[in-house]
């Protein structure tokens, strides 16, 4: 019996039933997981859950049954620990205590004389997806929404046998990308097909008739008529492919996420040791990684992204949004097309592009068309759906397709002054109360719908590149921007699937803004002199998943400058202009050939004679992230820090590890000492 308990544990309850099977002569004990609620609060097991979970086997096992099988409440199997209850241990025994609970219980099930399965019938997360590798066969659900094992991201490691158990059935590479790198690549989900290809589960079900299909095919291999066969793991390549993984996280990381590394060293445990001598180093990595500061700043993260960005701060009543029954976009260019494409996907409703002339346009909807294919090609959309969507996306020169439309959005080039023009323009075509929205990632709302006659229906609806895969939208009220505008943007925001944050007008609004700052420091230490790589590794203790040459690159020079235009137009002693910037911009020269500095490009700067160490360089950035971010929280653009963080974790693809940036500085020193105070209360996203 184990002395641990959570205090506001939700128990998920497992509750056994005895049922009959066609094939089999006995009965079959059928366990699920249910904590009492729907699946938008899915299952998690704490001690409680993990309690009721070890009384249903014992029970199943004296019931002598054909088999032993467990499932999960509807579209819900498990999603892993009860993270809430983590921060409540005290000590590293209890730490210890908790991951030698979980492996005894599990274990009843891997151990089991009587064959066990699990039906994976929805989201299998952490200690969840342990729970099924236990077993002794799987099936899973076309239908399952998420499979992961993401400990890695927030600070920890599989601690319930996945590190063990996995590599062993699929391979150490594909275990590594399982366990290491998904988690590390904006916690990537897999989807159930590809599951099912790596060996993840023995079969594939729709998830219409999937547990009775699930119990005929138990049945089936139990009573011989059913053979399952798992490739034989390569154990020879697994030392090689091990060595290149870690040459990879090196490479990326810079020894900045401890977790990762644990998780490789016990994924070369599983090779050749004993299963019990491989979950007692995991126990020992769990309690470790339980009270590091990478954890506190791990789980912080993972409560804004599931929680905070579903409840937007300050965001008006949904009863005030206006119905959207079709999208106009202005333009045809990339950005633009992206727009049309997840509009038509998400909101499924027509979507119409216009841009000066027939070829744009044509081209525009020749894009969409394209990602359309791509994505049923890849099996992501069938193609009845794929016809649908193709269906609902067209384009004109003729702006006055937009005269029914409810929600317009632009998509034009950054200039003020067009974009002034295209909104004079639309005004006398569109309906009285359609909402104007502008993808400006640094342009005043406010000046931008000054001269309208109904400033009030223009909102910034800024979303990030790629416009498919980050989930960030900042949402911006100008001066003039109503309730019932901004509640329409959030509708349709929360409808595309976005993360809504809500900012006051100010120049390049949050995450840009910040990202800026970052990358004017590194420029300002080049200019002064400092080398090119020396400036551009500075940063690598954070472990952000791109160096600022690959950021600048990825964003384009000329962007970059012109932002920094906007940002030192307002604030000039923080934002300095750069002619090396300027040049690079000019030049069009790219910063990286083969992930190496362009020799072009060294050769192209002027500088000083001041360079600066990596560590200086690395203190100058904090410094002015620190003084940027008190600055945006002073001027009221966000809530709280905590929307800032959410900016950077969505929208920049910052870290979990640092829990976005603001519980980094916090923890080094850097807030206190730049601002006199750290930007969170104590114990929020650290140790005390």
């Amino acid at each position: 019996m184990t002395t641990l308990s959570f205090p506001n544990e939700v128990v998920t309850k497992s509750l056994l039933r005895l049922i009959r099977v066609p094939g089999v002569d006995r009965q079959v004990a059928l366990i699920t997981l249910d904590n009492g609620f729907d699946h938008k609060k899915p299952n998690t097991f704490g001690p409680g859950g993990l309690a009721s979970l070890s009384t249903a086997i014992d029970e199943a096992l004296a019931a002598d049954p054909a088999f032993i099988a467990v499932t999960g409440k509807p579209y819900i199997f498990c999603v892993g620990a009860d993270l809430t209850g983590v921060p409540l241990l005290e000590s590293h025994a209890q730490a210890l205590e908790l991951g030698r609970y979980g492996h005894r219980v599990f274990a009843k099930l891997k151990d089991s004389t009587v064959p066990t399965f699990a039906f994976v019938n929805g989201a299998a997360m952490g200690g969840g997806l342990e729970l099924a590798l236990h077993c002794h066969y799987r099936t899973l659900s076309s239908g399952a929404a998420a499979l992961a094992l993401p400990e890695v991201s927030l600070g920890l490691v599989p601690g319930w046998g996945g590190t063990q158990l996995l590599p062993n059935l699929i391979g150490p590479a594909n275990a590594a990308t399982v366990i290491i790198q998904n988690p590390l690549t904006q916690n990537r989900m897999l989807k159930p097909k590809q599951a099912a290809e790596m060996g993840i589960a023995d079969l594939l079900l729709e998830p219409a008739d999937f547990l009775e299909r699930s119990l005929t095919w138990a049945a089936g291999v139990v009573n011989g008529a059913v053979k399952v066969e798992r490739p034989e793991i390569d154990r020879d390549s697994w030392d090689g492919v091990l060595y290149f993984a870690k040459a990879m996280l090196d490479k990326r990381l810079h020894g900045a996420v401890p977790s990762a590394n644990r998780a490789l060293e016990l994924i070369g445990v599983a090779k050749g040791a004993t299963f019990a001598e491989g979950t007692a180093l995991e126990d020992q990595a769990l309690a470790d990684l339980i009270f590091s500061e990478e954890l506190r700043s791990g789980l912080y993260a993972f409560d804004l992204v599931q929680r905070r960005a579903k409840k937007p701060v300050g965001a008006p009543s949904p009863a005030l949004a206006k119905n959207v029954t079709k999208v106009g976009v202005v333009g045809a260019g990339l950005m633009a097309s992206q727009l049309a494409l997840l509009f038509a996907r998400r909101l499924q409703v027509p979507v119409v592009l216009t841009d000066l002339d027939q070829e744009r346009v044509d081209k525009g909807v020749a894009y969409v068309h394209a990602e359309i294919e791509k994505a049923v090609g890849k099996g992501r959309m069938d193609a009845g759906t794929a016809a649908k969507v193709r269906a609902l996306v067209t384009g004109s020169v003729d702006r006055s397709v937009f005269a029914d439309a409810d929600f317009v959005i632009e998509a034009v080039f950054e200039e003020l002054s067009v974009k002034k023009q295209v909104w004079a323009e639309l005004e006398k075509i569109v309906s009285p109360d359609a909402v104007l929205a502008t993808n400006t990632s640094s342009l005043s709302v406010t000046e931008m719908a000054a001269e309208l006659e109904h400033p009030e229906r223009v909102v910034g609806f800024h979303f990030f590149n790629p416009v498919a895969v980050l989930p960030l939208l900042e949402i911006i009220r100008g001066e003039q921007t109503s309730d019932a505008a901004l509640a329409t943007a959030f509708a349709v925001g929360k409808q595309l699937r976005k993360s809504c944050v809500l900012v006051k007008d100010a120049p390049a609004f949050v995450a840009n803004r910040v990202l800026v700052r970052f990358l004017s420091e590194i420029q300002s230490a080049i200019d002064a002199g400092t080398p090119l790589e020396v400036a551009d590794a500075a940063l690598d203790p954070l472990g952000l998943p791109m160096r600022p040459l690959a950021l600048l690159q990825l964003v384009g020079p000329a962007i970059a400058h012109h932002v920094t235009e906007t940002l030192h137009a307002a604030f000039p002693d923080r934002f300095p202009l750069s002619a090396n910037l300027k040049a690079l911009a000019d030049a069009r020269l790219p910063l990286l050939v083969d992930d190496e500095i362009n020799p072009e490009v060294t050769a192209l700067l002027t500088v000083g004679d001041a360079p600066l160490s990596a560590d200086e360089v690395r203190q100058r950035v904090l410094n002015g992230l620190a003084q940027e971010i008190r600055t945006l929280l002073d001027e009221g653009v966000v809530a709280e820090a905590q929307d800032v963080d959410l900016c950077m974790l969505l929208g920049a693809g910052w870290p979990f590890h640092l829990g976005g940036i603001t519980p980094y500085l916090d923890r080094t020193g850097t807030s206190e000492a730049v601002t006199g105070r750290k930007f969170l209360p104590q114990g929020v996203a650290s140790l005390v």
